[in-house]
Order: structure tokens, then C-alpha cells, then sequence
């Protein structure tokens, strides 16, 4: 058995998640000899992530093994580990598809990847290939852990551990850690300092406690600073990363609710029926709703790499910086046995005792040897719980059209997410989602054509 496991990368032309994700699998003394397998069906991009994954490993001065494989079984086979990072049908044709039809009717979305008919449309075609992803390595890798990092996260999550409740799997994000970053810039203290309990679905998990810890080991409840801070207009203060989006909407849901909330205010406001609407401007313009963020973004992005890629190619050592994803915690406590603790996407067996069965919760993980064990939090705050469920309703329906292949389904889930039925009527709905289906085409499984 080789000292260091092997880590399968799936969709690794996602060059700049790779070069993360890699970077700091390398920097662990015990994942230094890393094997990496690096998969994409583009070659021209999966060429980039070689070069640069062999930078790292130049860089770092590690005995790490690259290798780049276009047949994903060849890539999987005998790996510890397998890392999905990939969008199927990309910004062009699909991410353009996703928005610019539902405006055609009035409905106008921010980012479309997690619920809402864009969600929707982007979970028909992501989890057909999650689930081969799943077969493959059910026949060659069947006891590494998935970590799945593509959105749809809840439907996708909770459609694999349908389809294949033998494959270890977690889903991971990082909006948990991050959104502690973005409420230590606002509360002026270090993240460090913030301990939280955390728990709920993913982009709608809430802070159930949140406290900094003090010079003298106390605890501080930071509830009442920041509902003070928003009533007088010093939070939220402008945002950090560059993102265009202030953090009103998250605020104005704490005021009403009581708790903060996990996802970006960009994202959580076409969650819910709330703050987009047609007949009134205003909200839009006093909440800072970014619409067509998404689309915007990943122009932006693509213009960024093409920069970026001519830097790595010219560059014989390549920067690395840690980043907040929670994958080489993973690995290396799962290969090492060393504990840690991470937020992931996993079915609910009785951990959220207010949110259905099976569906896809976010909760606390201790993550050892034995894998990944997720905590037992017990009932949520009756409001969020009642707001979740809106949310997992749009979710059971997608994963129920895909497990049954029933297209009325499709139709039920559009009818039942909270943005859309606030904008449209039944038939605008019907009609909505019948041409997002046709406009799609080969990229949703043949039985959605009907």
C-alpha cells in the first residue's frame, strides 16, 4: 500500500479550484506524495491544470505523482479520494439559457444555480453525471469518499445518496466559513475569535449560536451587537472580495427571523419570495439586489483567466496561499486519523429532527479515520425550519423527477419554488419550464423531452 493516497480530480479544467484544492493538499506533510489524477473532458483546459499541478508540485518541492486522464474510470481507478468540481453545459450555452428565458417572462434571477427554475434546470443536467461518476466508482474505486463540490449542492447530494447510498459522500462548500469572515470584517474583530453552532440546508443553513470568545476564555453573544449595528446603520459595512452585492438582504432576514444566515445576500434573495419582484424598484435599488449577477460574473471570470493562465504559463514558481475549503482537512484526517471538524452536505438520518427524512442537511462533521460523522442538532428554530421546507419542496420534486424520470415533476418543482410563484402564474410556469426543456436539449436526460 502506498505511504500517500491517491486523489482523483473530476472536472479539473476548473484550473483556479484545482490549483486551490491542490495547494493545499501539497503543504500536509502526510499528503506531500499525493497521487493526482486529473480528469476533464476538455483537453485543452486539462492541459493548463497539468502544467500548473506540476508547478505546485515544483514549487512545493513535493514527491507528488500528477497524471492527467480524459477516460474518467482510468482516472478513478484505485483512488482514496475523488474530488468532483465540474458544471455541465457551462456559461454557454446553458448559464445563458437559465436566464435569459425566464426574463422573457418576467422573472428575473441573481445567481440560478441552487434553486428557482435555474437551479432546477442546472440539477437535471448535473446529477445523470454525477451518478456515472458514482457507477464508476462503484466498479473501481468503491471505498473512497466523494467530495462533491457542484451546485445544485442540495439536490445533487441528496440524489447521489438516493441512487447510491453505498458510495461515501459529502457535499462541500464554503459559505459557512466564509460568511464568519464577512461578519468579523463587520464586527471588527478576528474570525478566529467566532465560535458558532451551525446547522440547516445548504445556502440556507442559519447560525444557531454565535459568540466571540474573549480575552478571559467568556463567551460574548454577538446577536445583540449585530442587530444593534444594522438598527443603526453601521452594518453591514461594505462588502469585502470585491463582490458588488452588500449584505442588506442577510441583515433585514436576521431583524425579521432572528438568526444570521449562511449564503451571500446575492444568492439567498431568489430564495425566497421577498425581495425580487417586478412591481417594485425600490426594493431592488434599497437592498442592492445584483440581477443577472451570475451571467456578469462569469464573463468577468472568463476575462480574469485568460490573464491569469498566460501568468502560470510564464511562471516557473507559482504563489500558494491557504485557501477556506475544507478538502485537504479531509483527506488528510481521514487518511491520518488526525480529527477535524467541517460543515458538509450529507442525508438526514435523524439530524435534523424538524426537516424531513433523506433530505440534504449542512451540519457539523467530525471527520477521522472511520470517515465523515455528522452531529445530531435536534429541531431548528421553528421559523427556519418552516422557511427551509419551502426550499427542500422544490428539492424532493427535482430529485423525485430524476429518480422516477417524470417530467410532470419538473413542472411541480418550478410551481412550488417560493421566487418563481410569486412572479408567475400556473401557466406561465407550465410554459416556462417547457421551453427551458426544449431550449436545453441534449443537455437534460431524453426522458425530460416527454
Amino acid at each position: 500500500m502506498s505511504p500517500y493516497p491517491k486523489v482523483a480530480f473530476i472536472g479539473a479544467g476548473s484550473t483556479v479550484f484545482m490549483k486551490n484544492i491542490v495547494g493545499d493538499l501539497l503543504q500536509r506533510e502526510a499528503l506531500s506524495g499525493t497521487h493526482l489524477a486529473l480528469m476533464d473532458i476538455d483537453s485543452m483546459r486539462l492541459a493548463e491544470s497539468e502544467a500548473l499541478a506540476r508547478k505546485l508540485v515544483s514549487t512545493l518541492d513535493v514527491p507528488a505523482v500528477v497524471s492527467s486522464h480524459e477516460d474518467q474510470r482510468d482516472a478513478l481507478d484505485g483512488a482514496d479520494f475523488v474530488i468532483v468540481a465540474f458544471q455541465i453545459g457551462g456559461y454557454e450555452p446553458c448559464t445563458v439559457t437559465d436566464f435569459e428565458i425566464p426574463k422573457k417572462f418576467g422573472l428575473r434571477q441573481t445567481i440560478a444555480d441552487t434553486l428557482g427554475v435555474g437551479g432546477i434546470m442546472r440539477g437535471l443536467r448535473t446529477v445523470p453525471h454525477l451518478w456515472a461518476v458514482c457507477e464508476n466508482m462503484r466498479a473501481v474505486c468503491p471505498d473512497a469518499l466523494l467530495l462533491q463540490y457542484v451546485n445544485p449542492m442540495a439536490i445533487n447530494t441528496w440524489a447521489t445518496s438516493a441512487r447510491f447510498p453505498e458510495i461515501r459522500q459529502v457535499g462541500l462548500c464554503h459559505s459557512v466559513q466564509g460568511t464568519v469572515e464577512e461578519l468579523a470584517h463587520d464586527l471588527g474583530i478576528p474570525p478566529q475569535r467566532i465560535h458558532y453552532r451551525c446547522a440547516g440546508i445548504n445556502h440556507m443553513a442559519f447560525y444557531l449560536t454565535l459568540e466571540e470568545i474573549m480575552e478571559d476564555g467568556s463567551h460574548r453573544d454577538l446577536y445583540p451587537v449585530l442587530r444593534q449595528g444594522y438598527s443603526e446603520g453601521r452594518f453591514p459595512k461594505p462588502p469585502i472580495l470585491n463582490r458588488r452585492c452588500p449584505n442588506r438582504v442577510r441583515y433585514e432576514v436576521m431583524k425579521r427571523l432572528g438568526y444570521f444566515v449562511t449564503e451571500s445576500s446575492e444568492h439567498f434573495a431568489e430564495y425566497v419570495p421577498w425581495f425580487i419582484k417586478r412591481d417594485r424598484p425600490d426594493l431592488i435599488e434599497s437592498f442592492g439586489i445584483p440581477l443577472d449577477e451570475y451571467p456578469e460574473r462569469c464573463i468577468e471570470q472568463m476575462e480574469c483567466w485568460k490573464i491569469q493562465a498566460e501568468e502560470y504559463r510564464s511562471a516557473d514558481m507559482i504563489e500558494i496561499k491557504e485557501s477556506r475549503e475544507y478538502a485537504a482537512d479531509i483527506v488528510n484526517s481521514v487518511w491520518t486519523g488526525q480529527p477535524s471538524v467541517i460543515y458538509g452536505n450529507v442525508p438526514n438520518a435523524g439530524l435534523i429532527t424538524s426537516l424531513p427524512e433523506g433530505c440534504a442537511v449542512e451540519v457539523p462533521c467530525l471527520v477521522d479515520r472511520s470517515g465523515i460523522q455528522p452531529t445530531y442538532v435536534g429541531a431548528l428554530p421553528p421559523q427556519l425550519s418552516a422557511l427551509m421546507r419551502t426550499n427542500i419542496n422544490v428539492q424532493e420534486l427535482t430529485v423525485a423527477a430524476l429518480l422516477s424520470e417524470n417530467r410532470d415533476h419538473i413542472h411541480h418543482a418550478a410551481m412550488m419554488d417560493p421566487h418563481t410563484a410569486a412572479e408567475l402564474d400556473l401557466g406561465q410556469i407550465q410554459n416556462l419550464v417547457d421551453e427551458l426543456i426544449k431550449a436545453h436539449g441534449d443537455w437534460l436526460p431524453g426522458w425530460t423531452k416527454g
